[in-house]
């Protein structure tokens, strides 16, 4: 039998509230390590166990249930200082994999240095986010999914609307895959109502795009920045 995973969730601001909440909701195993006691009262009924601790007093962390957990969490937000000791003390008491929010690309370094094994850094992610959206207001949305490839959802410009997959000729001309299409239609309900539908498609070479449909597609940066500029 696989044995299902302990999540451990260290710091309970905004953003390590909000994983508890998400994967409480969804049945995971969550257990909080958290300082301040109002927080731990807001959600100790919602996870798995909740616990009053300061997790940069290694006597103490060592003597919490940190043995149990598979994943931690270290969200702590804008204490950097308690953010690398507590990822240090983790790492030293062998915790599988540790997952460490970085509010700067020093503390991002040293959380790596230190044995973090994945480092996500809210600011500078929202930050690129943000320009790419005012720099590229019909890239609505862009999910890097490795080193070189992006996920990104386009509104369709203007020249291609009325053209086919097959004509467009994407993957030659841009060296992008389109995913799925979504389409809108109006339609007319049961009281005459006007109701706007959208409708997801898998893409044939056949399909003729029209104006408002958005396109998903799979490429590199630049190809996908070439698109807008078609």
């Amino acid at each position: 039998m696989i044995k299902e995973k302990i999540f451990g969730i260290f710091g309970l601001g905004a953003f390590g509230n909000e994983i508890c909440e998400e994967m409480s909701k969804k049945g995971a195993k969550v257990i909080v390590f958290e300082k301040e006691k109002k927080l731990i009262d807001k959600i100790k009924n919602s996870v798995t166990q909740a616990i009053i601790i300061d997790t940069t007093d290694e006597d103490a962390l060592k003597n919490s249930p940190i043995d149990n957990i598979d994943v931690a969490v270290v969200a702590i937000g804008t204490n950097m200082q308690s953010s690398i000791i507590t990822t240090a003390l983790l790492k030293k008491y062998n915790v599988p994999y540790i997952i460490a929010r970085a509010i700067s690309d020093i503390h991002s370094q040293l959380l790596t240095q230190i044995g973090a094994n994945e480092v996500i850094n809210i600011e500078i992610e929202e930050g690129k986010r943000l320009a790419n959206k005012l720099i590229s207001p019909n890239i609505l949305e862009r999910i890097p999914i490795s080193k070189n490839q992006t996920f990104a959802e386009i509104m369709v410009p203007k020249s291609f609307v009325g053209k086919s997959l097959l004509k467009l000729e994407l993957r030659n001309k841009f060296n992008v895959n389109v995913v799925s299409i979504r389409k809108f239609n109006m339609t007319i309900d049961d009281y005459g109502n006007p109701q706007k539908d959208d409708l997801v498609i898998f893409p044939k070479p056949q399909d003729v795009l029209e104006d408002n449909d958005i396109l998903y597609i799979v490429g590199s940066d630049a190809d996908i920045e070439a698109i807008k500029e078609f």
